[in-house]
Parts: structure tokens; C-alpha cells; sequence
């Protein structure tokens, strides 16, 4: 089967399934986010066709993967994906879940995100893999990342030292002034308040770190 040059990934060829802003206009997805180089990618080619990719590359390279082409993500027996392809699809659903213009920094919880934005969200990770791994497993990878994201934007610019004016005018580049300001009354509420104390507690709590780079807990144990 014809290889080319792409970073070891396996590709597959298969047909995909039928406000303003404060500076820059997330509603792209990761045109800036490029993690490091990754190795030993699966391709899908489509009509039961795989091929394996060669040398190293970064995420520029997932964006430009030819019309119906798609990074394979495999599963164990869990349904985890595992793999390098795993850490590709981890970087990305990283990306998407910082795409607040899809994913709104001003929902209170995950839970009360609209299913019509989870599943826009969901298409655009279809378009750039194919998947073994169910629906549920991402969304709720999804949903990690986007909590991840919002706790960096609020420990970055919701600075305790300033007046609620000054956090409010504090927007983040890319955040819609809209959500930031839904964000940073939420945030200032007593309810806000209450939430930070128990997700501290909970952390402090926490037995494990995950330190595994953009590898799931799976993948270590599984070869590469």
C-alpha cells in the first residue's frame, strides 16, 4: 500500500457521515495550538484500508490530511484509545474544547452545556478521526478539557486583587465579553464561591497525578 511521509500515523480514507470577540476570533479550531511532534500514526484510507504513516510531524499536518482522510484511533478493551494515535487525539480534543465560540465558557458545569454544542463539537473531532471509541468516552474527554480550560482562564485573568469592574474589563483574548462577564459573576456568586472551596478540597484529596504527557493512563502499558 502507498506510503507517504506524515508522522507514523495510521490514516484512513473513509467519506464523513452524513457576538463579537475580544481580539482574536476562536471559532477556528487550533490554528495556533500545535503540540509536540508525534510518531507511529494510523491512517485510514477508507473501504477496509489502512496505511502507516512515516517520520515525525505536528498537528499543522492533522489539519492538512487530504479530503476524507482520517487519523484511526483504536481502542482496548475498556474502550480507551490507545496507541500514538491516543496522544493525537488527546492534543486535539484539547484544541476543540478551547474553541469557546462552540464550547461557552459561560455555562456553570459541563452538565448544563446544550447537547447541540457538545455534538458540534463532537463533528469536528469525526472530521479529522476515525473513531473506536465511543460518543460517551468523548464528550466526557471533551468535558475534562473544557474545565481544564476554563480553571486556566479564570487562575490567568479572574485575579483576586481587582474590583469586580476590573475583572469584568480583564477579558481574555478570543473570549467573548459576554461570557467572560457571565463567567466572572458566577465566579464572584456565593455559589461560585462555594464550588471553588469543595473543587480545592477535592484536589487536595486527590491520590494520583496524571504525568503521563498527552498519553491516557492506557497507553503506557500498551505498545507503541
Amino acid at each position: 500500500m502507498p506510503r507517504r511521509k506524515l508522522s507514523d500515523l495510521w490514516i484512513v480514507q473513509a467519506p464523513r457521515e452524513g457576538a463579537e470577540t475580544n481580539d482574536d476570533d476562536f471559532s477556528g479550531v487550533g490554528s495556533s495550538q500545535v503540540p509536540e511532534t508525534v510518531e507511529n500514526i494510523e491512517i485510514d484510507g477508507g473501504n477496509g484500508r489502512t496505511r502507516k504513516s512515516r517520520g515525525r510531524t505536528t498537528l499543522n499536518e492533522l489539519y492538512n490530511l487530504p479530503a476524507g482522510e482520517r487519523v484511526k484511533v483504536s481502542r482496548n478493551d475498556v474502550g480507551q484509545p490507545i496507541g500514538a494515535e491516543a496522544g493525537v487525539l488527546g492534543s486535539y480534543l484539547g484544541i476543540v474544547a478551547r474553541n469557546h465560540a462552540i464550547l461557552p465558557i459561560n455555562y456553570e458545569s459541563w452538565r448544563q452545556m446544550p447537547n447541540g454544542n457538545k455534538n458540534q463539537a463532537l463533528e469536528l473531532v469525526k472530521d479529522k478521526f476515525s473513531l473506536e471509541v465511543s460518543d460517551d468516552y468523548l464528550k466526557h474527554a471533551l468535558g475534562k478539557k473544557w474545565r481544564d480550560s476554563k480553571s486556566f482562564l479564570k487562575k490567568t485573568y479572574f485575579k483576586k486583587d481587582l474590583t469586580l469592574q476590573e475583572k469584568l474589563q480583564n477579558i481574555p483574548p478570543g473570549i467573548m465579553r459576554h461570557q467572560w462577564e457571565d463567567a466572572v459573576r458566577f465566579w464572584s456568586s456565593t455559589k461560585g464561591e462555594d464550588r471553588e472551596r469543595v473543587g480545592v478540597t477535592s484536589r487536595q484529596k486527590q491520590k494520583y497525578t496524571h504525568t503521563a504527557g498527552s498519553k491516557s493512563f492506557c497507553n503506557p502499558r500498551s505498545p507503541a
